[in-house]
């Protein structure tokens, strides 16, 4: 019965039902698709059987400067750990690294390809589809590949037995895996054994920092006592071992495996991780929008209050009490939730690639056949429905029915009500207005700021070691192709250099170093700015003697302005000056500090040193006139000199932007969801100043008869409602500006929030909401007042 008169409530209030719905499945909608959002990213690495006994080991260590955190480690953390602390049942180093692979004419740069000790399979939980786990990689020209790379290169055929070509070296496929699951941390396409880079890299080292580091202990409560034993052991190393002094030191930190993604984060990471924090955030918007819903709700149930005065009085009249009549507005609450929670998954359902777009995410629609998702849905109904209709049918269930008979159903409390709802759906929304704006500047910021160097128009080619060989002719048959500036090439991108390092005086001082290995016509190309000194030559190459066993080798460095300071110097003072990598070498230039991480991270000490063996990357400027046909030309040249790897390139800038993708995504998220925030504030305002119209029809008539003009009656109406939004921009605008200066904290170079922000941001709003009064207003204004007086 109770759902029959609900049903019936609804068809008779088409407008207020309609926008109920409307605003609770967007509502719902959204908190559907953050909700699936959240749920995978605190689901990684669930899958992993040993999940709760596996951790990573990261690297600490201070040679002068500061501590430095990074996520590898060197080839020794693992195997001495499990030699001396009973607690390491097991340990896996992992190493993410490239290659050309190829099989008969199929050829290709694969990105994904994982070194891993023989163990590897046995500690973690990816499934083998064929394949003996136990000897997979218990060889070093044995290889693991994936189902995808299985159809990738073999198609239809069977995989194991068959021969790839990697790199320059032949391995005989063992195993195949089932796809790596999107929720893991550690991601690849093929696996290789780790004693290829133990073949290339020599014996195991403390330092030499390039790979992960896995610990399989015996309980998952051994993780505190066993990081308490590798500081003390640690301490032991860095004193009589590596003979470390005053306040130098390296030990390592130990993180749950299923910690590392949303806590993680830390330099040199392979894969790129996710945030608590934005996971907070998430929630936080999916929360603010349905509350908006809800309120849009709580606020239309009061204003229908005066229109369902008689029915309230006969069912009085009729024997119904007051808890009968909480329940049928409560039943009637919870019916719209329901409808709008099914109208949600058919919404969520079909916005599901383009949330994929916006949070970078592919989650699929079976996500919604989730159990736990459906049981949320379900108790996320009834709460809405609940708790949206509880104030609205305590307060009509609750009606004097002597004060209905008598002068009707109104209530001077509901107004109040109202107003501060309103003004709760604004705050809200300028809130998130002003959020976004703040960060989209930040990012702005990101893009447009003088990082130091040129990034624009600068094509970046991998390369490899057998391209080394042949590389002065590859850089200058490239430099020959039109529209080519200049040519170089260094270990790394200068976007995110991770190459840590130690530099010393003759006098014994000592400081930490970023480092890039760089050849003579880096610094030209990439356009950093000598500040003292002079800029590589070829001549300086020559100083790489490797003859006599390296005895002559020398090096020839470029050092930033900040590694120039630490060392006590100007930059003047330091040209000419010998320091000490390793190797001795004498300053030649120093360069203008320039942003070589991300802005999280302020600008430390850095050295160009040069090299001619370590190099990685071809960087080829361009005029950008014509790119199209100049990256043709390009491939041209490559293909002429290159044959055993495709013509494959980036664009530094675009490599710069990642960096900050999971910010842009953030931003994606607040600009969706700020959109549909006010649209659903202003839905609600249009509901209630309709319903405002309605129950003045009269007054407004008598007010055109008595000559009141039409601007007159827009602004009767209007100033209330207006007045609520100036009232949300004062509350929201200071809440806006302590979380946002929060999130900016995170950013060692960052924007000032400007006043201007908080007043365009206001005034945006009072617009939109005034336009949204106005469609109402006016057509209240232009009414015939002797119908409405008529009809009163």
């Amino acid at each position: 019965m109770n759902t029959k008169l609900a049903w019936r409530n609804l068809k008779k209030n088409k407008l207020y039902a309609f926008i109920n719905i409307l605003g609770l499945t967007i509502g719902i909608a959204s908190c559907l698709l953050i909700g699936i959002y959240i749920k995978h990213e605190l689901s990684y690495d669930n899958f992993q059987a040993n999940g709760d006994r596996i951790v990573r080991a990261t690297m600490e260590y201070e040679h002068s400067g500061g501590a430095q955190q990074i996520a590898v480690t060197g080839t020794k953390a693992g195997p001495q750990f499990k030699r001396m602390m009973p607690r390491v049942e097991a340990y896996v180093r992992t190493l993410k690294s490239s290659a050309i692979v190829s099989y008969a004419d199929k050829v290709f740069e694969e990105k994904s390809l994982l070194y891993a000790d023989a163990n590897f399979f046995k500690v973690f939980s990816f499934k083998l589809t064929d394949g003996d786990i136990t000897s997979v990689l218990n060889a070093p020209d044995k290889i693991v590949i994936t189902q995808k790379a299985a159809q990738k290169y073999f198609g239809g055929q069977q995989a194991i037995g068959k021969v790839l070509k990697v790199g320059s070296k032949t391995f005989t496929v063992s195993a195949v895996a089932q796809d790596v699951p999107s929720n893991s941390q550690i991601q690849y396409d093929f696996v290789l054994p780790f004693s290829l880079y133990l073949d290339r890299n020599g014996p195991e080292q403390w330092w030499s920092a390039n790979n992960m580091t896995y610990l399989l202990l015996n309980s998952k409560d051994d993780v505190i006592p066993l990081q308490k034993e590798i500081k003390n052991y640690m301490a032991d190393v860095s004193k009589n071992e590596l003979k470390m002094t005053g306040h130098e030191y390296l030990t390592f930190n130990i993180q749950p495996l299923k910690d590392v993604h949303l806590h993680g984060n830390m330099p040199d990471e392979f894969e790129p991780g996710g945030s608590i924090t934005y996971i907070y955030i998430m929630l936080a918007v999916a929360v603010l929008i349905l509350l908006i819903a809800c309120v849009n709700y709580v606020n239309l149930a009061i204003a229908q209050s005066a229109g369902r005065g008689g029915e309230i009085g006969v069912r009085k009249v009729m024997g119904a009490g007051k808890g009968e009549l909480f329940w049928q507005f409560i039943t009637e609450s919870i019916f719209t939730a329901v409808i709008a929670a099914v109208l949600a998954v058919a919404l969520a359902a079909f916005v599901l690639p383009l949330f994929n777009n916006i949070s970078g995410k592919q989650l699929q629609l079976s996500a919604f056949g989730n159990p736990v998702i459906l049981v949320g849905l379900a108790v996320l109904s009834l709460f809405i429905g609940f708790a949206a209709g509880a104030y609205p049918a305590i307060l009509l269930s609750g009606a004097n029915l002597a004060k209905i008979l008598k002068s009707g159903f109104s209530f001077t409390s509901g107004q109040n009500v109202r107003k501060s709802l309103i003004v709760f759906q604004f705050v809200i929304s300028i809130f998130l207005i002003i959020s976004t704006v703040i960060i989209l500047q930040q990012l702005s910021y990101i893009r447009n700021k003088d990082v130091g160097y040129n990034k624009s128009n600068v094509v970046v080619l991998p390369i490899d070691s057998k391209i080394l060989p042949q590389l002065d002719a590859l850089e200058k048959g490239l430099s020959l192709v039109p529209g080519v500036r200049q040519v170089a090439a260094a270990n790394n991108e200068p976007i995110n250099v991770g190459w840590g390092d130690v530099i010393k005086t003759n006098d014994g001082k000592k400081i930490s170093v970023n480092a890039i290995p760089v050849d003579e016509n880096f610094v030209k190309t990439i356009q950093l700015k000598m500040i003292a000194g002079s800029d590589y030559t070829h001549a300086d190459l020559m100083t790489l003697d490797t003859s006599n066993n390296y005895k002559n080798y020398r090096y020839s460095f470029i050092l930033n302005e900040s590694a120039v300071k630490a060392l006590g110097w100007t930059p003047e003072q330091a040209i000419g000056k010998t320091i000490d990598k390793n190797t001795p070498g004498v300053i030649k230039g120093v360069v203008k500090d320039f942003n070589f991480k991300t802005f999280h991270d302020p600008i430390t000490p850095l050295v160009l040193f040069l090299n001619d063996d370590q190099l990685y990357n071809v960087f080829v400027r361009i005029d950008g006139n014509n790119t199209s046909q100049t990256i043709a030309e390009l491939g041209k040249v490559w293909k002429s000199r290159i044959s055993h790897r495709p013509f494959d390139y980036r664009f530094l800038d675009d490599d710069y932007d990642a960096l900050y993708r999971t910010e842009q995504r953030t931003a994606g998220v607040f600009t969706t969801f700020s959109v549909l925030a006010i649209l659903l504030a202003c839905l609600g305002l249009f509901a209630i100043t309709a319903f405002a119209v309605v129950q003045r029809t009269k007054e407004i008539g008598i007010r055109k008869v008595l000559g009141a003009s039409i601007a007159n009656i827009i602004m009767l109406i209007a100033k209330d409602f207006l007045a609520l939004v100036v009232v949300a921009t004062i509350i929201a605008s200071p809440i806006a500006w302590y979380i946002s200066s929060k999130w900016l904290q995170d950013f060692a170079y960052r924007i000032d929030i400007q006043w201007w922000v908080f007043v365009i941001t206001g005034i945006a709003a009072l617009l939109v909401a005034a336009v949204t009064v106005s469609i109402q207003s006016t057509k209240a204004a232009l009414a015939n007042p002797v119908k409405s007086l008529k009809s009163e």
